[in-house]
């Protein structure tokens, strides 16, 4: 499977791609398949989009990387811009989720030194959570199977309770909280949407006791859910935000967002040496102008809907849930959802699984209703004959 020289820890499938047009991806052999994945909610506008394209060869021509004892001048557009448009005061750029989480970590617990001392320095996560794949990220994350033994110690700090459950806020914050850190929608987890009010409960019982609220958007920001940030849309400010996967369109990325209680940064506290360089940013600067333009992110909310409407529609026994917000949908499934993955790959389908039993749907936000009809007719006669 994959490449036999290059390491396979992703289980890659047997399928090298070549080229890709919008939300069509073509093999080697000149198959051709319905990108329901998007690099796991990266293209967020597909392949080869003319604008994204375009950017990144004209900075390229310019300069690609600068120093980080200096500033280019596209790195401060893209500041600006972004921080224009989701009402932050600062931001520190990175170069993956990862990074992007590990800022916040850090910036927490330097927040808890402010504001408590040494004993103010645990991290509130939440069971089904994801936050990326270094120690202190895995450590974050809620759940089990990724804390593979082979690779403890583990650090200390953290704290996992149940997401959407009144009764775990009850105990969940103390005089040694320095955040709480949530994902408004748990898409490695299952695709569970955080409960608003829950979240809005959880936000306050947080900052009652001293600790500022983060949320990680790595995969729900920059539109997947039909607004530029997920957690707008829980009505709960958070003072961080974390950004990577979309955020550049393709283009390797990260950005840890902060305002009020969370702008403890300094010179010198999380450095990086390739982050936030002007072929990123010129690229994130592209993705951030089309995302707001008019009626864009609406488009994500009904093409969200529309697929869940016509996967109810055929009412399959196999079926068990559908949920989800704009174009990031979970459907749960009664039996192995790789199995079904895998045989939706070999006719022309890419999508893929989350938690136990979900068939995870994250396309590009610009892709067409001819591209979803195609890709849903390829799902339902796969579901159809599961049934």
């Amino acid at each position: 499977m994959g490449n036999p020289k290059v390491l396979n820890n992703y289980g890659s499938f047997d399928v090298t791609f070549a080229k890709g047009e919008g939300a069509v991806l073509t093999d080697i052999n000149g198959k051709k398949y319905i990108d329901f994945l998007a690099g796991i909610a990266v293209n967020v506008f597909g392949h080869n989009f003319k604008p994204l394209v375009k950017a990144v060869a004209n900075q390229a021509k310019k300069q690609i990387h600068v120093c980080n004892y200096f500033t280019s001048d596209i790195g401060v557009k893209y500041a600006e811009h972004l921080l224009s448009e989701t009402d932050f005061e600062g931001v520190y750029f990175g170069n993956s989720g990862a990074e992007a989480n590990e800022a916040a970590i850090k910036l927490a617990r330097k927040y808890g030194q402010i504001n408590g001392g040494s004993k103010r320095k645990t991290i509130v996560t939440l069971d089904k959570s994801f936050h990326g794949r270094t120690l202190a990220t895995l450590t974050a994350t809620g759940q089990a199977k990724f804390h593979i033994d082979d690779f403890a110690p583990y650090p200390e700090g953290f704290k996992t309770i149940e997401a959407n459950n009144f009764e775990a806020l009850e105990n969940a914050f103390d005089e040694t909280t320095a955040a709480l850190f949530m994902e408004p929608v748990e898409c490695e987890g299952g695709v569970i949407p955080l409960d608003p009010e829950w979240a809005k409960v959880a936000a306050q019982k947080a900052r009652e006791a001293g600790a500022i609220v983060m949320c990680d958007e790595v995969q729900t920001g920059m539109g997947r859910t039909g607004a530029l940030l997920a957690s707008d849309e829980l009505g709960i400010k958070p003072e961080v935000v974390t950004l990577a996967k979309a955020i550049a369109g393709g283009v390797p990325m990260g950005a840890c967002l902060y305002r009020g209680r969370g702008n403890v940064f300094k010179a010198g506290d999380h450095q990086s040496t390739f982050a936030g360089n002007p072929l990123a940013c010129a690229a994130a600067d592209t993705v951030i102008t089309e995302l707001t333009k008019k009626g864009f992110l609406e488009s994500v909310k009904e093409k969200g809907e529309y697929i869940k409407n016509q996967i109810a529609k055929w009412k399959l026994p196999i079926v068990t849930d559908i949920r989800g917000k704009g174009l990031v949908i979970g459907v749960e499934v009664s039996i192995d959802p790789v199995e079904i993955e895998k045989e939706c790959l070999k006719k022309g389908l890419l999508f893929s699984t989350a938690g136990s039993n979900v068939l995870r749907f994250i396309p590009p936000l610009n892709i067409s209703k001819k591209e979803i009809k195609e890709g849903l007719k390829i799902l339902k006669e796969v579901l159809a004959s599961k049934a």
